[in-house]
């Protein structure tokens, strides 16, 4: 399955806030994060929504806006996450994504994307 996600990838670790409530810390994601993901999933379709529960190779190429440097496990780890959100994974767990070989980041500050290629990777 392949398919892309047409917006700038975000990072979830990186984009963490810090709040006091109740005089306690509390640590959660930050606006531009919790926007991203709620993008995602709207245009993460029906036709992707398999849940799937075998092992799976997750090969994720990021086009990033900027030249910054990025920790690709934190990219990982975002779209790990949204894919379950999303329906698309049972879980992220290693019994399921059991490799993310091929992926890469690249630069493409006109059109920054996540190109997603799940293959099942019993074979």
């Amino acid at each position: 399955m392949k398919f892309t996600i047409p917006i700038a990838p975000v990072t979830k670790k990186n984009s963490m806030q810090v709040s006091v409530r109740g005089g306690k810390p509390n640590v959660r994601q930050s606006k531009p994060y919790l926007q991203y993901e709620s993008d995602c999933l709207k245009l993460i379709t029906g036709q992707y929504k398999l849940n799937i529960s075998y092992p799976v190779n997750i090969k994720a190429t990021y086009f990033m806006a900027t030249q910054r440097r990025v920790d690709l496990n934190n990219l990982h780890s975002a779209l790990h996450d949204i894919l379950v959100k999303a329906c698309v994974l049972e879980d992220d767990n290693c019994k399921i994504v059991v490799s993310t070989d091929g992926s890469r980041v690249f630069y493409d500050k006109e059109h920054p994307r996540t190109e997603i290629e799940i293959t099942n990777a019993n074979i």
